[in-house]
C-alpha cells in the first residue's frame, strides 16, 4: 500500500513522505490514526511541488545561516499575548506567534524550525531554539507580555 505520511511516524518517515507499507498496518494503524492519507497521483505531485517549494526557501549557504543566527541571537523578540492578574495567560504562546513575531525582525523563519521546550503559559522571558540549517541552531531571547 502506497501512502503520504501527514505525521512524523518513528521509523517510517516524516511528514510529506511518500512510503510503501504493508496493508494491513496502514489500513489499520496510519490511516485511522490519520497518520497518512492513500496516494494518488495528483497528490504525490502536489507533495513534491511542495517539497519544492520548502527546499527552494530553507537557506543552503552556511555563512548566510550563521549571518541569520547572529541577528537573531542579537536582537530580543516580544509577544503580547492576553494574561490574568497573576501573570498566566489564557491559553499558551505557539511557534505560530513566535514566527510572526520575529517576521519583525526581518527574520523569515519557518514555524516548523521554532523548537519549544515546555508550552509557555506565564508572562515573562524565555530562551526558545531556532534551527536555522541543519548545522547551525539560534537561541533566540523571548519576551512574553500582556496584551
Amino acid at each position: 500500500m502506497k501512502l503520504i505520511l501527514t505525521h512524523e511516524v518513528t521509523g517510517l518517515g516524516a511528514p510529506g513522505d511518500i512510503v510503501e507499507v504493508k496493508d494491513g498496518y496502514g489500513r489499520n494503524y496510519l490511516l485511522p490514526r490519520k497518520y497518512a492519507i492513500r496516494w494518488t497521483r495528483g497528490a504525490g505531485k502536489q507533495v513534491e511541488s511542495i517539497k519544492k517549494a520548502r527546499e527552494a526557501r530553507s537557506i543552503h549557504d552556511l555563512d548566510d545561516a550563521k549571518a541569520l543566527k547572529q541577528k537573531l541571537e542579537n536582537s530580543t523578540v516580544k509577544v503580547k499575548a492576553r494574561a490574568g492578574d497573576e501573570g498566566r495567560l489564557f491559553g499558551a504562546v505557539t511557534v505560530s506567534d513566535i514566527a510572526s513575531a520575529l517576521e519583525g525582525t526581518g527574520a523569515d523563519v519557518d514555524k516548523r524550525r521554532i523548537e519549544i521546550g515546555n508550552p509557555i503559559k506565564t508572562l515573562g522571558s524565555y530562551d526558545v531554539q531556532v534551527r536555522v540549517h541543519p548545522e547551525v541552531t539560534a537561541k533566540v531571547k523571548i519576551n512574553v507580555v500582556a496584551a
